[in-house]
Parts: structure tokens; sequence; C-alpha cells
């Protein structure tokens, strides 16, 4: 595999930023890898980060570079701040940034998949949120969807946390517009996407986001929405996110 931070300006955030690229690589000759690769564009995995993290996570907790290297697929990780990928009513368009901007931006650099099933987005925390907006917003854009330990229901989330380091961080993100109900809302997307991609969700059942993972896929159950749904004994932490990834890898309808 070939892993690189891009460092890059974005015209829509109207700053220089990064992301974390995986790229596939054919080799025969590394001790204890075997590298894949594919002729022609390649299929693209947008992997998300959390609240507290940046676009170097995912490489730093888990081996999502070994994990990937037999697939011949890219894995794309932005850095979107603590944004929960929206337009921030008091910030910078990270949702325009992340859902339009950034994939264009990828595919000029590098030989990425264009074509919605051979394109995935998938996410932990923060980024369980972001990549189920993506899916639900830009359903004719993916091909799966999958979200680790994510705040499902964001809004009962700013009903019930303060950020003690961000205290002004739902009013900075959202404004005073309600959230319930809005194309930011999870539960309502849900009645308004008419043909959603395959989607894949876990949280661990001591995780604090465990009650809205599960009214997320009790509402997915109620509107016949393709989801595949896994609980298990967890908090909210890497260990968790190291090993699900994979149970997510081999989820994918990757091309064979």
């Amino acid at each position: 595999m070939a892993l690189m931070r891009c460092d890059f300006f974005s015209d829509v955030l109207g700053f220089s930023t990064s992301m974390t690229v995986v790229l596939p690589q054919r080799t025969t000759a590394q001790i204890g890898v075997s590298g894949s690769g594919r002729d022609g564009d390649v299929p693209t995995l947008y992997l998300l980060h959390g609240l507290s993290d940046d676009d170097t996570i995912w490489t730093r907790h888990t081996s999502i570079e070994r994990y990937v290297a037999e697939l011949g697929i890219a894995v794309v990780m932005p850095q979107v701040q603590r944004s929960f990928y929206t337009d921030e009513a008091w910030g910078r368009p990270y949702w325009t940034f992340v859902a339009d901007e950034l994939p264009a931006i990828a595919r000029s650099f590098f030989r990425l998949s264009s074509r919605p099933e051979e394109t995935y987005v998938a996410g932990l925390s923060m980024g369980g949120y972001g990549a189920f907006k993506l899916a639900l917003r830009h359903p004719e854009r993916f091909g799966a969807a999958a979200s680790l330990s994510g705040v499902l229901d964001l809004g009962d989330r700013m009903r019930t946390m303060v950020s003690e380091v961000d205290p002004l961080m739902w009013r900075r993100v959202f404004g005073d517009t309600p959230f319930d109900g809005s194309d930011n809302d999870l539960l309502a997307l849900l009645d308004k996407v008419a043909d959603p991609p395959p989607l894949f969700q876990w949280c661990g059942t001591e995780d604090a986001l465990y009650d809205g993972n599960v009214r997320f896929r009790d509402a997915c159950a109620q509107r016949g929405i393709p989801l595949t749904s896994r609980f298990s004994a967890g908090t909210h932490e890497w260990t968790h996110w190291d090993d699900k990834i994979r149970d997510v890898l081999a989820w994918l309808p990757l091309p064979s």
C-alpha cells in the first residue's frame, strides 16, 4: 500500500486542509504483506473521523492500511474539525466540502472510481453520523455506508450533552433553527430517502450512544430500509473500532 498525508487548498473552506490517503499497490516481495491492485480507477472508501480527531486518526489507532492491502481499494480520510459534517452556522461549510469538493479533488489527484457501486463511506461516532448523512442525502452516489458507534439520534444528543471544551458547539454548528425534522436529522432523512444504499451499524451495549443506535435500528425496520445491525458488549473506544472496521470491510459489496 501507499500511504500519504495530502495537504491541499480548499476553495470551499477558504484555507488549506489535509486528507490521509491509502492507495492499493501490487507487491510480491514485501514480507508479511500481500498487496493487491486493480487496473483502472479503484473502488474507494471515504472513512470519517470522530469529534476529537483528525484525518490521521484511523491510521494511528487501527491497522486500516493492512486490512485493505488485499482488497485493492483506496481509503480517503478527510479532516473536518468539530463540524459534524455540516455547513456550520457560525463557521465553515464542511458539508459542502466533504459531499462535493473533497471527492472531486481526491479524484483529480488519484485514480479513484466515480462509479456509485464502487464508492463507499464509513465512520466512527461523529463520523458515523456523517457517513449516514452522506448516504441518506446522496444515495445515488454510494454503494454502501457504515457507522461504528455513530451519533445516529443527534437531536437527542443535542438535548442531553454539553461539551465542556466546546460549550457553544451545537449553536455554532447548527445555529438557532430547529434540528428535528431538518436535513441534518438522520431519523427525519429516513422518511425522505427513496432508495438508500445498504447500511451497516455497530454499537457497543455499554456505549452512551447505544440507545440512539437502537432507535435508529427500529426506525429503519419500521420503514423497511435495509440495515445490517449489530450490537455487542463494548464502550466508546478504539479497541472496538479497530476490530469492527474489519467487519465493515468484509460486509462491503466490493467488486470481484
